[in-house]
């Protein structure tokens, strides 16, 4: 084999590694710093499952009108990396107003006295950056308060009524029925 062969096909065998690697990083997605998570429960005999990656607070602040982590008055992926989705078996009531079953992207518009939350009808997403307002099932609003406890980490829970963001030293409960 001449040389220029050999590397030609040592670079083909590098790149088919490098390849390899990439995908198992990528396909890991335990090992991430925002680690996936599922909350799941039911509410008047529907099961609802949200799925989202839990980031920390890591010394940050989270709730920023400057727009660091989960900016005032922009859209945002209420968790990390993908959208966060919501899915619910049954139709729904959310704050008061019908939501079909099916999966949705889950997003949050964050405010210092009040919150919009969005269920999209694009559940699969990457982050908030191709959001469309158009695509929009149904928008509803509510009343964050200050949580009894610091949550380092976002979670969700879904309790008998309502579905609760929590994060940082806030608590976003949203009603359903």
């Amino acid at each position: 084999m001449t040389n220029t062969r050999i590397s030609r096909v040592f670079m083909l065998a590098l790149a088919g590694v490098l390849m390899t690697m990439v995908a198992w990083a990528q396909g890991d997605k335990a090992s991430r710093p925002s680690p996936p998570a599922t909350a799941t429960g039911k509410i008047d005999g529907a099961t609802i499952t949200i799925n989202y990656s839990s980031p920390s607070v890591k010394g940050r602040q989270v709730w920023d009108p400057s727009g660091n982590l989960a900016p005032y008055g922009k859209v945002w992926r209420a968790g990390a990396n993908e959208a966060t989705t919501f899915e619910t078996d049954k139709a729904i009531k959310v704050e008061g107003k019908e939501l079909p079953a099916g999966k949705y992207g889950f997003f949050a518009i964050p405010g210092e006295k009040e919150w919009t939350i969005i269920f999209n009808k694009v559940p699969n997403q990457w982050g908030a950056f191709k959001y469309d307002q158009a695509q929009d099932q149904l928008r509803v609003t509510t009343k964050p308060k200050k949580s009894a406890q610091m949550n380092e980490r976002l979670v969700y829970d879904v309790t008998n009524k309502a579905v609760v963001l929590k994060w940082e030293n806030v608590e976003v409960p949203v009603a359903i029925k």
